[in-house]
């Protein structure tokens, strides 16, 4: 089933935009250059050469000199936005309110308004898989075609597996080039996923990071005798809910605090998302005009 975008949340998306710190490039988008193209700030006229649109003609021009020149300006620069998704086994955790939505799936409704967003500013885009059992991997492109490619491979991703082992990280550091802004989706429990976003960042990459998690990694509410199995080593560890609750809660928040740190320190926008919570909020969070000034807190609908 494609990601789905519901009306309220679409309606949401009108008050967010996509704005990179360092603009560059060449095309026709939001985030301005000094390159000349097809742009809206008028700059320049010079000769038609073959492949120029038709439509760039001066034609009132034309017929004062006989001659064909093309209209330049100052070129909008588009942002090239990259959605790479944790599609490990871990991602396939469901919370138990809400059993139908993973937080894989929450992932890719994500992407989808992020793509939706990147469509409205004439930006690029593409989709990266880290893990999972397909391999997904969309070039970066525009338009409405480009859309509809990625949201049919986000479609078919299913989480599986481990974290992505070195050959599928080739595609990334291939295709990823400086600059870009990288969306990197995950519950960032394999080390791998960390350690790829502080690569990119160091690499100087725009990236801004979500870690999803369930209300039950929250809040651990769970009482009695519980056997808990990691999804993607199979290890098992039967324990006494309330006697390990506490440490529990110390322990998954001094390690949450920790990542925020570590992400801190080389420039990542980071926020965390649970599965309970409205989907706007991380979105608003990263590209609200008020954007780092922490996640929204309207309540949960």
């Amino acid at each position: 089933m494609l990601p789905s975008i519901s009306p309220e949340l679409r309606a949401r998306l009108r008050e967010l935009r996509l704005a990179a710190r360092h603009a560059s490039g060449d095309g026709l988008g939001q985030h301005v250059s000094r390159s000349r193209g097809a742009g809206l700030e008028f700059a320049q006229y010079r000769a038609y050469e073959p492949g120029d649109e038709l439509r760039r003609i001066d034609w009132k021009l034309y017929a004062r000199s006989d001659r064909y020149f093309v209209r330049e300006a100052e070129r909008d620069s588009p942002l090239t936005a990259w959605l790479v998704l944790d599609a490990s086994a871990s991602m396939r955790q469901c919370d138990a309110a809400r059993p139908h939505v993973s937080k894989l799936d929450a992932a890719k409704t994500l992407a989808a308004c992020t793509i939706e967003l990147a469509l409205r500013q004439g930006d690029r885009f593409g989709v990266l898989a880290l893990g999972g059992t397909t391999p997904t991997f969309v070039p970066a492109a525009s338009g409405a075609r480009q859309r509809d490619r990625c949201l049919l491979e986000l479609a078919r991703l299913n989480a599986g597996g481990g974290g992505p082992d070195a050959s599928a990280l080739t595609p990334l550091w291939e295709r990823i080039q400086s600059p870009a802004m990288v969306l990197l989706l995950s519950d960032f429990f394999d080390d791998a996923i960390v350690d790829v976003a502080v690569r990119l960042a160091t690499a100087r990459r725009e990236v801004l990071s979500v870690q999803l998690l369930t209300a039950e990694e929250r809040d651990f509410p769970f009482d009695g005798g519980h056997r808990f199995i990691d999804p993607e080593t199979g290890s098992e560890r039967r324990v006494d809910a309330a006697s390990v609750r506490d440490e529990y809660l110390d322990c998954f928040s001094a390690a949450r605090a920790a990542l925020a740190q570590r992400f801190a320190a080389v420039g990542i926008r980071h926020v965390d998302y649970t599965l309970d919570r409205p989907l706007i909020e991380p979105l608003r969070a990263l590209f609200a005009p008020t954007a780092g000034r922490g996640m929204a807190t309207e309540a949960a609908t």
